[in-house]
């Protein structure tokens, strides 16, 4: 049998039957032998293949294989330096839950994001949330990061998901797909899902941040059909974002406005750092390009981790 994997728990997979069951499902052993670095080998959604075992006096489903995956999200795994989570596959699109405080969400949280998303193409839409609760300077703050992200070529709205504003935006752009919402604990994620589908009645980050933290390796996402024709996958709030498996040289491709600029710098290898005639270097001096976006690149090609705010104003 074939299925789309639609929550994990790290040893038992619940798994979506083309014919529309749900089964209870473990893996075979061999997916972890594999060199699979990963701490979730199956990630929701994926494809896989399945079959129902007799074992003592139980029928056990077991996943066989996994259907290759057209994109996924993954990050380096917290505390686990050496390996990486896939938080989820097989995507439509992610939307990316910002807001300016409580909690805040830094630029180089953002950027670290987008640039994971685009090494595998998947579409990005941000939203940024609490509209209304911000007050005048806050507002100003958060028109300006609209604005960077708008010029880059990033879909962004405004939302307020306890007060419904621009919900219907949000589904609108869901219906037909399989779309993922991440972001920190505490951004809205649930809040909004709720707003979209009001009978899943997920627990909202307020309600399930304490039992949440500190267990980011080991809690999954989990998708949901939706009642207008759409998929939602809701994961777990993440502090941290670590790129993964990207070379030095590649990073700046992943940022739209340094690679169209790319074929203008006097070497084909520059990284944009101390290198002559570089075009991304004198964009920022002409204020061209944003210096929270420069620092965010710095700090992912130096590997740094991404634990300090930026002035977004610099």
């Amino acid at each position: 049998m074939q299925g789309t994997v639609y929550k994990s728990t790290g040893s038992w997979y619940t798994v979506k039957s083309e014919e529309g069951g749900f089964y209870e499902c473990r893996i075979k052993g061999k997916f972890r032998i594999k060199g699979i670095k990963s701490t979730n080998p199956v990630a929701v959604g994926d494809n896989v293949v399945f079959e129902l075992e007799e074992i003592g006096d139980e029928t056990v489903a077991v996943i066989y294989e996994i259907k290759e995956r057209k994109n996924y999200i993954i990050r380096k795994s917290v505390n686990l330096s050496k390996q990486t989570h896939i938080i989820a596959a097989n995507l439509d699109q992610v939307f990316l839950l910002i807001t300016l405080n409580n909690p805040p969400t830094f630029t180089s949280f953002i950027d670290r994001f987008l640039v994971t998303a685009e090494a595998y193409e998947i579409p990005v839409v941000l939203l940024f949330n609490k509209m209304d609760v911000y007050d005048e300077d806050q507002m100003i703050e958060v028109d300006y990061l609209i604005k960077l992200y708008t010029e880059i070529g990033y879909s962004c709205i405004d939302i307020a998901a306890k007060e419904g504003k621009n919900v219907d935006k949000v589904k609108e752009l869901m219906i037909g797909k399989t779309s993922m919402f991440s972001g920190h604990s505490g951004v809205g994620k649930s809040t909004l899902v709720n707003a979209l589908e009001s009978g899943l009645k997920l627990k909202t980050a307020e309600i399930s941040e304490q039992h949440l933290q500190g267990q980011h390796t080991t809690t999954f996402a989990e998708m949901y059909d939706l009642s207008f024709n759409a998929r939602i996958i809701d994961t777990p709030g993440i502090k941290g974002f670590g790129i993964v498996d990207m070379e030095q040289s590649e990073i700046g491709d992943y940022f739209p406005e340094f690679f169209k600029l790319k074929p203008e710098c006097k070497f084909n290898n520059c990284l944009h750092l101390d290198e002559p005639k570089c075009a991304i270097k004198n964009a920022l001096e002409n204020n061209e390009i944003s210096w929270s976006r420069y620092r965010s690149y710095v700090q992912m090609i130096t590997d740094e981790e991404e634990n300090y705010r930026v002035d977004i104003y610099k």
